[in-house]
């Protein structure tokens, strides 16, 4: 077997171990489900994954850095204001949801309630991938601030920290209730938090 293959089985593991933890959660993701669904054998698995919280670790690192690129490709391009951006970033969310029906594709809000009593290597990771999306809001939130496209009061970090706790929990608020209000809720106080200057 070429690094290349090793590389593409692992990626393809965590690629389908992902959507089965999407769908049912961590502990309700079975091993023997995630091979047969993969297409790997028990052997396979074990090759690249010492346990299956050493996958879960993994999975996670995956994700986030998938995420971090793609909030890169949304809020660090030339064309409009950071405030435009972060508002088109919740809007887009909210429109996700009206046509699926779920929030599709977060592992925070499938996962957090559920991995960080399981284990702490996953705690830790999780930790680490949401601590790097608040940075990056910190920067989109310091970048509207210099070119006068928002206003906001206090330290960047804080208010992202603020604006990640609010979407987060109007995430699982909505899925919870299956109706986009506690979205649209949350980002009517987004806008009242990165205002428009007067």
């Amino acid at each position: 077997m070429t690094r290349h293959t090793e590389h593409d089985t692992r990626e393809h593991i965590l690629a389908v171990g992902e959507e089965l933890c999407i769908q049912r959660g961590f502990t309700g993701m079975g091993l023997s489900e995630l091979l047969k669904t993969a297409g790997v054998p028990k052997g396979s698995f074990y090759h690249y994954f010492r346990s299956k919280e050493a996958f879960g670790v993994a999975m996670l690192h995956r994700h986030y850095a998938g995420y971090q690129h793609t909030i890169h490709q949304h809020f660090f391009p030339s064309q409009g204001t950071a405030r435009a951006r972060l508002l088109a970033w919740y809007q887009q969310l909210i429109e996700q949801f009206c046509q699926h029906g779920t929030i599709g594709g977060c592992l925070t809000v499938k996962l957090s309630a559920e991995v960080c009593d399981l284990s702490e290597a996953m705690r830790t990771e999780m930790h680490t991938g949401v601590s790097m999306v608040i940075s990056l809001l910190a920067q989109v939130l310091e970048q509207g601030r210099k070119e006068n496209s928002l206003v906001f009061k206090g330290d960047a970090q804080i208010q992202a920290q603020v604006l990640y706790s609010l979407w987060l929990g109007a995430n699982l608020q909505t899925k919870m209730s299956r109706n986009t209000l506690p979205l649209e809720s949350a980002l009517a106080h987004v806008k009242t938090i990165i205002a428009a200057p007067e």
